[in-house]
């Protein structure tokens, strides 16, 4: 794809309007999201951006798809290892780069016109993938057969929301390098739960 007269994209360009997207989008949220906002914060021109995305919409939109994995699809043979690995992978999205526009989507996606619908599409693959953890850990026998995948789940993905929430800005860095044993807490908290007696 090409810019004005032919000449080719600038991908420099291209990666500090969506990383001050994602920024602008993270602290202020929809409703003072603006072109001028971010060509301010990227240090480009809004001529820059339009070259490259017809409104505001598609803007945040690139920003998002570029930004939020999807959760994979996960199957160690263990219940436990996938679901810490699912734990890592929701605490990566919160603590990551871009995880305060991950966490603003989750409460404003449905109003932003054009982008509720690509994030109903991630958010339905991002829940099959995690029933399908639970699912198998029930028919290997590691879970009771009577477990709630929905209970379990909101257990483990509310948790790691709610470690993202709770922390204080001058505390994420060091939190966020404690990820991994924290998801591993998490879990086994969880699961101890559910297979006690």
């Amino acid at each position: 794809m090409t810019g004005e007269a032919g000449r080719p994209r600038d991908p420099e360009v291209d990666r500090r309007v969506l990383s001050a997207a994602a920024e602008v989008f993270g602290e202020d949220g929809w409703g003072r999201f603006t072109v001028d906002s971010v060509a301010r914060r990227a240090g480009v021109g809004k001529a820059s951006i339009y070259l490259r995305w017809p409104n505001k919409k598609e803007l945040l939109a690139s920003c998002l798809e570029a930004r939020i994995t999807p959760v994979a699809d996960i199957d160690t043979g263990s219940v436990r290892e996938d679901l810490v690995r699912l734990a890592e992978q929701m605490l990566t999205a919160f603590f990551g780069e871009s995880g305060r526009a991950t966490t603003r989507l989750l409460l404003e996606a449905d109003r932003i016109p054009g982008v509720a619908e690509r994030v109903a599409q991630l958010r339905q693959a991002q829940v099959l993938a995690a029933r399908a953890i639970v699912r198998r850990g029930i028919a290997r026998g590691e879970l009771h057969g009577g477990t709630s995948v929905t209970l379990l789940l909101d257990a483990i993905v509310g948790g790691c929301l709610n470690h993202a929430l709770a922390a204080p800005a001058h505390l994420r860095p060091q939190v966020a390098a404690g990820l991994t044993d924290y998801a591993g807490e998490l879990v086994d908290f969880v699961l101890g739960a559910v297979t006690a007696g």
